[in-house]
């Protein structure tokens, strides 16, 4: 490959590792193309699943401040760049892995930080967004305004409630989200209560001039 063309690519492969939340190297040694067509398919909504070639990804992880992946990068590999939620995409992985045990993964990130093989498997343990948030609710009948305000909260807020939900569970050995629930969020959402009843008195304030 002449060296734009190398340059090009690298600097793809780096885009794409700097704008996805997480990224998992995967061996697909001996899928057919019919497998590899089904796995993307699968994938599409979360991630992006792309043969790359080790040398030109080793330079491109170093180009976007990435470590951790250089050790892994033998024998033939796939990235899944993550742009949509990790958890969700990691099952899928998970699960294709199962069913079609040529694919290995090896490694990841997430946010930047290294994954073993073990804490991906981890992560596609977890329950999706949508399941924490819906058990959240639930967890949270005795208090139906804060489950409101909640929901009715910025992503970054309602997001911070459901990290801090996985992280208890995961202190607490695998309890259900409902035990863990009221610990986990109580500091979160009363954060988002307080923002949205300050919302409150300045649209009220707002209606009566």
């Amino acid at each position: 490959m002449a060296t734009p063309e190398k340059d090009a690519a690298i600097a793809e492969i780096a885009d794409k590792l700097r704008n996805s939340g997480a990224a998992v190297l995967t061996e697909y040694r001996g899928l057919t193309v019919t497998q590899l067509t089904e796995l993307r398919s699968g994938m599409r909504e979360h991630a992006t699943y792309s043969v790359v070639k080790n040398t030109l990804t080793k330079r491109a992880a170093a180009e976007a401040g990435i470590e951790g992946l250089d050790e892994h990068l033998v024998g033939p590999t796939a990235i899944a760049f993550v742009t949509g939620d990790p958890v969700e995409a990691a099952k899928g992985l998970r699960d294709f892995a199962k069913a079609n045990p040529a694919l290995v993964i090896k490694a990841g990130v997430l946010d930047g930080k290294p994954l073993s093989p073990e804490e991906i498997t981890k992560l596609a343990d977890l329950e999706s967004r949508e399941v924490l948030l819906a058990k959240l609710a639930g967890a949270m009948k005795a208090n139906l305004s804060k489950a409101v305000y909640l929901f009715a909260a910025p992503l970054s807020q309602t997001a911070r409630v459901v990290d801090a939900l996985r992280a208890k569970v995961e202190e607490q050995g695998g309890a259900t989200p409902e035990a863990a629930a009221p610990a986990a969020t109580e500091e979160a959402a009363t954060e988002v209560e307080a923002a949205a009843e300050t919302t409150t008195d300045v649209a009220e304030g707002g209606d009566e001039s």
